[in-house]
This record gives structure tokens, sequence and C-alpha cells, in this order.
């Protein structure tokens, strides 16, 4: 490239970043597929205002047109990658007023599925019209299988090879036997064998084995899951991730969810779509409340692992809810506490809590869905959690 087809292209990109205000000082026209992209940006987040100058307020340009809103949707998705497509939607939701065309089905054929658009719907809740539910329900069935499929199998494989350490024997049948893990725990018993030079055998004082698998339920693990507004998409993450485990058949899963009552969908976990639908974004949060109905059903707290998600802004009892989760720790219960399960990035939480529950040998930290399967592995087989370097 010549030095005046990389000043154009300097250019070119500037006036790209720039927008529609970046035309006067890079003295650079945009045409064909880059004034496209350049037009699809601006309806999203503005240019400058007709006789205004630089810094004045920006507006965007798409209003509450729907038939407007459904060629935007197309052309961003035309031009940009699908990562970009997702942001580009979620500002959109928030600029454009966006989630009010959503109850229209056109406007749902057009938008890119994602887990943030699931949480938009799903806030919708009894406001979406029965023309739009089905749609609605594609859409979010999806994201879900997408979901799955990235996420079940090694779910499955993770948690089973935790299942099974779990139930390790000390007189494991011959057929049974942990081969590699018997000749670690006998090193020590060493024999050098007579007249052969180098040679020797471990005498195996202490076997280690594999419990034998079977249909028996090992484990037992409850999901107690805040709806309020801001957990939207770890709500979604929860609903796959109950769906996946309550198909494995030696753990018996719990799906709970609350914001102010406490809504028990566990017999819901065959259809993921079916326990988000049965959700209710918004509103206050209880988490005693929460932890007290989970507290009930426990009948085997040293077998039982409860995975509390929350970003723990308690509008309940705040010190009974630390106590309740005290109680269920010193009763054998593994507690974990999740503020996000999602890709969002750090949340916002209640740090005394979070703090409260450190104490108690619960660390809160905020877990991406790739990480879940070995936080809850490491909880099966009560070893301390992988949890994520927050000094980053």
């Amino acid at each position: 490239m010549d030095a005046t087809s990389a000043d154009d292209e300097r250019l070119r990109r500037w006036r790209m970043v720039l927008g529609a205000d970046g035309t006067e000082g890079t003295g650079r026209v945009l045409t064909g597929r880059d004034a496209a992209m350049d037009g699809a940006l601006t309806a999203l987040y503005g240019g400058r205002k007709p006789g205004g100058r630089g810094g004045a307020e920006r507006s965007a340009g798409l209003g509450a047109s729907a038939p407007s809103m459904a060629r935007w949707l197309g052309d961003i998705r035309t031009y940009f990658p699908g990562s970009v497509v997702q942001v580009m939607q979620r500002d959109a939701i928030d600029r454009l007023g966006l989630a009010a065309l959503l109850l229209e089905p056109e406007m749902l054929e057009a938008v890119e599925p994602d887990v943030h658009l699931v949480g938009t719907l799903l806030s919708l809740g009894r406001a979406m019209p029965e023309t739009t539910r089905e749609t609605a329900r594609a859409v979010v069935r999806k994201v879900v299988e997408d979901l799955e499929r990235r996420l079940a199998t090694v779910t499955r494989t993770t948690l089973t090879g935790a299942l099974d350490r779990s139930a390790r024997v000390r007189r494991p049948r011959h057929r049974d036997i942990d081969w590699d893990r018997t000749i670690r725990a006998n090193l020590r018993n060493y024999v050098p064998l007579p007249g052969r030079d180098g040679a020797g055998t471990v005498i195996p004082e202490r076997l280690v084995g594999h419990g034998r698998a079977d249909r028996s339920v090992k484990k037992e693990v409850i999901l107690c899951v805040d709806q309020s507004g801001s957990m939207a998409a770890s709500v979604v993450h929860a609903a796959v991730f109950g769906a996946v485990l309550a198909s494995m058949r030696t753990l018996a899963t719990r799906l709970v969810v609350f914001d102010t009552a406490v809504v028990d969908l566990t017999d819901q976990l065959d259809d993921p779509v079916d326990v988000l639908f049965g959700t209710r974004l918004g509103g206050g949060t209880d988490i005693n409340r929460a932890l007290a109905y989970c507290q009930s059903r426990i009948t085997r707290p040293a077998d039982t692992v409860v995975v509390l998600i929350s970003d723990l802004h308690e509008g309940g009892i705040r010190d009974e809810m630390v106590r309740r989760a005290a109680a269920m720790t010193a009763s054998g219960v593994g507690f974990v506490t999740l503020l996000a399960l999602s890709d969002e990035g750090a949340p916002s939480y209640d740090r005394e809590h979070a703090a409260a529950l450190g104490a108690l040998g619960a660390p809160a930290f905020a877990c991406t869905p790739d990480l879940f399967p070995e936080v809850m592995a490491a909880a099966i087989e009560r070893r301390p959690l992988p949890v994520p370097d927050t000094d980053r």
C-alpha cells in the first residue's frame, strides 16, 4: 500500500469512528457499504443536530417506527458480526424504545437472539400479547438450545467425575480399584525385588477405588435464583444449567426463583423454556424468605449443595439472611454464592453481605457459565472453590 492509499484508509477509519460529525474534520465522504454502515450507526447513536456544533446533544434517528426499525435490524445483521449486532440491539432497547416494539411478531423475527434479548422478553411478562407469545417462545428456545449445546456436555462430564470421586470407597472390589491413585497412596511401601537390579514392587496396604456406578441419588443440588431485573442473564443461564443437572440421575436438582415471593419451578426443569416463562423479572428481593424455603427442603445436609445466585441486595430481614446461611453451613450443607452467572463482567452487589458470607466459608463471586461446571464439581467434592482473581 502506497503512502496515498494509507492516508486515505486512515481518513476513512477516522470518519467511521467520528460519525457524521467527522465529515468536516476528515474531508472524507463515505460511499457504498461504508455509507450504509455509517447510516446504521448514526440511526442508533445519533449525530450532530442540524445547526449544532461539536459536542452538542446527540440524538437517535429511528424514533418508534416499526418498519424502519425492522429494516435497521436487517441492516446491522448484514454489515456487522453477531457479537456487535447483539451489543447494538441492547443499546437500541435502551435508547430507542425497542422493548415496546418487541411486542410485535414481525420485530421478533428480525432480531438476533441472545441472552440479553431473552431477558428483555421475560421482563415484558404479561404485557406480551398472545399473538407475540409463540414467536417469543421460539426466540427463547433458540437461545436456550444454543446454550445447552455449548454447556451441557462439559457440565455432565465434569460433574460425573466429581460424583464418582466423591463416592470413592476404601475396600473396593477388584474391578473397581483406581490403580493410579492406589499406587500413589502406597509409594512408601515400595520394596526392591531381590536379584533384579532396579526392579521392585509396591505393597498396597490401602486400596483406593471408585464407588460402583448406580442410579441412586448421590448429591442434592438446590439452585436458588434471584429474579430481580438486574439478574436477567443469570436467570437464563440458571434455567439451562438446572435442566442439565436435572437430567443427571445421580443428582436430585431443585430450582427455586424468588423476588419478594418464592416459586419452586422444579417440576418444569425438563424444559428450561417453561422455566423461563415461569419467572417474573423485576420487583423486590427477599433472600431470607427464599433461603428459608430452601432450608425446609433439605433432608441430607452433608450431601446437599445450595447455590444462591443473587447480587445480595436484600430487601427482607438482612441479619436473618446471614444467620440462615450460617445455620445451613454449620449443618454440613455446601453453600455457594454467585453474584452473577453470566458473561457480563463485574456485577454490582452488596459488599457487606458478600463479606459476611465469605466469613462463613462461602465466598461470594461472579461466575461465568464456562466456569460453573468446575465450581459445582468443587462444591460436590468439598474442595476449595475456583474463585476468580478479583484483583485484576
